[in-house]
């Protein structure tokens, strides 16, 4: 039987949500936002060939230009003051988490509340500069020594770095206004603007493959075919939920018995989410950036690596497939499951897994759950990242297409819409709660009239 909220949200319209003045606002925000960070993406560094850089993204567009364009929105094709985009925001935050779930010093401080959270931010941060300092100076080194700089030496390697760190920085401070002020997760929609706003050129450049001859027919069908099916699968299980029951015992006050309500502790399917997709993407691009950023001639250790980490290469696939599924579980375990954590919550509710004992054995319990969940979250966090890596080594789609970007696109998406619906539902609350003072002013009013 559907619950009052889920018959509710079943009966939303255009018309509550032309009445929802604070969403609309929220929503208007959010996209006003955006559009700033979009115009950001066609803003050049200065002292870039565009001629050169060109040419370097038209003979990589498959491989890591591909994918670092896909996160940028197209920024670092152009070479923008947001070609760093917000990964190394991501990356720090992710660091920090993991940090916090082996140092104690810091999980302490991540249970002193409001405080805790804000000193935790502000080493986020600082992670973010390091890491953006690390990478605009890697990338100032790269254009010169490819030749895309047109006035090589330390002022244009200052100006880059100063440019690009103060634009991941920028996009940081947006990120963190949008989920204010906002509507959805800041940071995450920056992300799914960028993805998204390349889907049309490459589904031009797929078509117009299509229209030449380059690409048959039959394969452009199975490819859209392919990806409605992708999508469906990617929406099912993250979805998924593993419901474990929990029980709470009576408890008697004076003559009245209270409590010994059933619930239930969902778990879903994927906890992590896409994190360990979007790691073991960022640690395999890793020596093909270097080896495509450098100016060696394709010799040394670094060459023979990326060759054998290529795109398609076997190597390349089993390594992405481990990967995953070891960060997987290890993202869950140490961030976004915790089973310590969760059986000390339960024991301080009163509650417990009906014939498990409270504390150790509900861990131990809630650990092997788990890790039985993981056995299939972790294998459809795999299919999903390769399918579309076997994908563009065998058929030679002219365009980056990535589960990553699949998965980071539905769940942003499914993010959005329940925040949407939460709004939609708070304000339909306050809506009856109005309209049952107004009825109840109604009727003391009739009241007084009869009295008198």
């Amino acid at each position: 039987m559907a619950s009052a909220a889920e018959q509710m949200a079943a009966n939303m319209s255009w018309g509550a949500f032309g009445k929802a003045k604070d969403l609309r606002q929220r929503i208007f925000f959010a996209l006003g936002l955006l559009m700033v960070y979009r115009l950001g993406t066609f803003v050049p560094i200065p002292g870039v060939d565009p001629t050169e850089l060109a040419k370097f993204f038209d003979t990589n567009s498959s491989g890591i230009g591909g994918m670092l364009n896909m996160f940028t929105g197209g920024a670092i094709r152009r070479m923008a003051i947001f070609t760093l985009g917000i990964m190394p925001y991501i990356s720090a935050s992710i660091i920090i988490q993991l940090l916090t779930s082996m140092i104690p010093s810091l999980e302490q401080l991540k249970k002193e509340g409001e405080q805790g959270r804000k000193k935790i931010n502000q080493y986020t941060r600082y992670g973010t500069v390091l890491l953006a300092l690390a990478q605009s100076y890697g990338i100032a080194v790269g254009l010169e020594s490819q030749g895309m700089a047109t006035n090589p030496g330390l002022y244009f390697q200052a100006s880059t770095v100063i440019t690009l760190v103060g634009g991941t920085m920028f996009l940081m401070w947006l990120g963190e206004q949008i989920t204010a002020r906002g509507i959805g997760n800041g940071i995450s929609l920056i992300i799914f603007t960028g993805i998204v706003a390349g889907l049309p050129a490459a589904l031009a450049q797929f078509f117009e493959s299509g229209r030449s001859g380059a690409l048959s027919t039959p394969l452009i069908i199975g490819v859209m075919v392919m990806v409605v099916a992708v999508i469906t699968f990617v929406v099912f299980v993250e979805r998924a939920l593993r419901k474990i029951h929990i029980q709470y015992p009576k408890r008697q006050v004076g003559m009245k018995m209270y409590g010994g309500e059933s619930s239930h502790l969902p778990v879903k399917l994927n906890p992590a989410g896409v994190i360990p997709a979007i790691f073991a993407s960022s640690l395999l691009l890793l020596p093909t950036t270097i080896t495509a950023f450098s100016n060696g001639e394709g010799t040394g250790i670094m060459a023979t690596i990326a060759a054998y980490m290529g795109r398609g290469q076997p190597l390349h696939m089993i390594l992405t497939a481990a990967l995953v599924v070891f960060f997987a579980y290890f993202y869950t375990h140490n961030v976004a499951f915790k089973t310590d954590d969760v059986a000390d919550n339960l024991k301080k509710q009163g509650g417990f897994v009906p014939g498990i004992r409270p504390g150790k054995k509900t861990a131990e319990y809630l650990e092997y759950v788990m890790n039985r969940l993981l056995v299939i979250g972790g294998l459809y966090l795999a299919a999903v990242v390769l399918l579309p890596e076997f994908l563009i080594a065998k058929t030679a789609i002219p365009f980056y297409f990535g589960g990553t970007s699949v998965l980071i696109v539905v769940s942003v998406t499914m993010d959005t819409i329940n925040q949407v619906q939460s709004h939609m539902l708070a304000h339909q609350y306050e809506s009856l709660i109005e309209k049952s003072k107004m009825r109840g002013k109604n009727r003391s009013k009739a009241r007084r009239k009869s009295r008198k």
